[in-house]
């Protein structure tokens, strides 16, 4: 069967500008109140699935694009409608339901590179593919999750202690090992402590799902898809970032979902972004916001990490200022964004001792930064306590750039 090629007019490159692409990318995520009212899997469907990694940024993904409060996320978790998965390069990712599947077969393969590790210390695959037998005979057997003190008490002498060149290596016993592989192919999950995603404690419990029957071609096409529609456009290095594809893999993908080519305005970074064919449509027919839609987001949400081009979201005029330091010029970014149609307009931290945000807004603050500012610092202290940027995030250990914004705001009366 031969399809039709589709024909579709390319906007003007010069109507891309870095302004008009910010605001399109902030749409496409969103941020502009559209997905109010969606529910936890709706929205990690149409802004991209959240990166964890112990911190709160699943939570205030779904609280600031459609308003869903931690005990709806943790109730989601609890049946299991989204769940925290090992998924694209081997990262966990918060994700709904219907992407389970097919999703954890992209981490299939970094979790068994992890036996590449185990195996150069003399552990034969034979020995880890009975421990995981016996890990989930142990999980079954005990009715209830166990975390990995409780599974390496009860399983013994079965978990090898790989000493101190393990240790060097990062692999300290075979059990890591046999728990990211039983993870990667669904049959175990991880159960949050205390159901709460802004930790990395877990216990472990049987699961069972039931294998995607999708291609290894056809993952990777579906990876493809989702990424440009989360992010409205990226640049192929930007895809391969976040899909961890090689060159030849992510062409084919690239063909197999007729993305196209775009170029953009200069001053855009990227130059030239791949779309899919109906967003260059959209983006055509998009008309930017008037008003203010003002958001705190987490330093890893989807807007920022899916591409990692902090840079492109700060306005030329912000780029240059002495306190931001190398910020333009970094991937990630140090504190958490505050935004306004996809710029880039301060940084927060939230501070614990004193139960209030601490931001640096570039310029003048106005009505609807400090009442978004007030609303996101409730939520926190109603829904979360602290705001960690991830597992090991403490209140110490960002003491110097809450005061660092805190001086940046005293020397600029910006606030």
């Amino acid at each position: 069967m031969t399809t039709q090629p589709v024909t579709v007019q390319l906007p003007p490159a010069e109507s891309l500008t870095p302004e008009r692409l910010r605001a399109w990318s902030w749409h496409r995520q969103g941020l502009d109140g559209s997905l109010a009212g969606c529910t936890a899997e709706q929205v990690f469907a149409r802004a991209g699935w959240a990166r964890s990694v112990g911190g709160a940024n699943p939570y205030l993904t779904l609280f600031a694009r459609a308003g869903i409060r931690r005990a709806q996320a943790d109730a989601d978790v609890l049946a299991h409608r989204i769940l925290e998965l090992p998924t694209a390069r081997g990262c966990t990712y918060v994700l709904g339901r219907d992407d389970f599947a097919w999703a954890l077969r992209l981490g299939h393969d970094p979790a068994e590179a992890g036996f590449k590790v185990v195996g150069r210390l003399g552990v034969e695959r034979g020995e880890i593919a009975l421990l995981e037998e016996q890990v989930l005979h142990t999980l079954t057997e005990a009715g209830t999750p166990l975390d990995p003190r409780q599974l390496k008490d009860e399983l013994g002498d079965s978990v090898r202690n790989l000493g101190e060149e393990g240790k060097k290596k990062g692999a300290t016993t075979t059990l890591p090992t046999a728990l990211g592989i039983l993870q990667a192919d669904g049959r175990i999950r991880r159960v949050p402590a205390g159901g709460r995603l802004d930790q990395q404690r877990y216990a472990y419990a049987p699961w069972g799902l039931r294998p995607s029957e999708l291609s290894d071609e056809e993952i990777r096409a579906e990876l493809i898809r989702r990424y440009l529609g989360w992010t409205g456009g990226a640049t192929f290095k930007q895809s391969q970032w976040f899909t961890g594809f090689t060159v030849a893999q992510s062409k084919s993908a690239l063909a197999d979902v007729g993305a196209m080519e775009v170029p953009t305005a200069a001053g855009t970074g990227g130059g030239r972004l791949w779309m899919l064919p109906d967003d260059v449509d959209l983006l055509a027919a998009f008309e930017e916001p008037a008003e203010e839609q003002i958001q705190l987001l987490a330093g890893s949400d989807s807007l920022v990490l899916l591409r990692r081009n902090a840079a492109e979201l700060l306005a030329e005029e912000d780029q240059d200022k002495a306190a931001l330091g190398s910020l333009a010029l970094q991937a990630d970014l140090p504190d958490h964004p505050i935004l306004d149609r996809g710029r880039i307009i301060g940084l927060w931290q939230y501070d614990p001792a004193r139960e209030r945000i601490a931001a640096w807004v570039f310029g003048v603050s106005t009505p609807a930064v400090a009442r978004r500012i007030a609303e996101v610092e409730a939520w926190i202290k109603e829904d979360l306590a602290d705001f960690r940027a991830y597992s090991l995030d403490s209140p110490a250990s960002r003491q110097k750039r809450i005061d660092a914004l805190l001086a940046s705001t005293t020397a600029t009366g910006d606030r």
